[in-house]
């Protein structure tokens, strides 16, 4: 059996970052890697459910909101998965950046917090949410992004 293309990347080699994951046509799948994979410090559930509900919200209504196929969890509990159809990767670096700006300062009611919205609404978190962002911003912020890998 074929092995599935992210088994072919070194986990012990990726750092965070955001890279292109793979490219299908006009559908690009950014790994946004907030945590460095196998090192023990993994995201708990509320904070990846809390920043999916969050991220996905805003994403969806930025100005590549039409073009964004998907946004989710990884199951590794070091990041996400953004799938993104027809934008440069710099507009992609741009509104990532910009959705995690406005995670870290949203103030309200959490997006999806309620029954008929949400599985498992009692599991989200605002404040959980807003430190994951500003550590993976940080880290878009510290370093030149390539997009690729090591």
């Amino acid at each position: 059996m074929r092995k599935i293309a992210s088994f072919d990347v070194d986990h012990d080699k990726i750092t965070e970052g955001i890279y292109i994951s793979r490219i299908d046509g006009d559908i690009v799948t950014y790994d946004m890697r907030t945590r460095k994979p196998n090192m023990g410090d993994y995201m708990d559930n509320l904070t990846m459910h809390s920043v999916e509900h969050m991220f996905a919200t805003y994403v969806r209504n930025s100005e590549i909101g039409e073009k964004i196929i998907y946004f989710g969890p990884m199951g590794c509990q070091t990041g996400f998965y953004l799938l993104v159809r027809d934008t440069e990767p710099q507009k992609v670096l741009e509104i990532v950046k910009d959705t995690l700006e406005k995670i870290i300062n949203h103030t309200g009611k959490m997006f999806g917090q309620s029954r008929t919205e949400c599985g498992n609404y009692r599991n989200l978190n605002l404040e959980a949410a807003q430190l994951e962002c500003k550590r993976y911003l940080d880290v878009l912020n510290s370093s030149e992004v390539t997009f690729k890998y090591e």
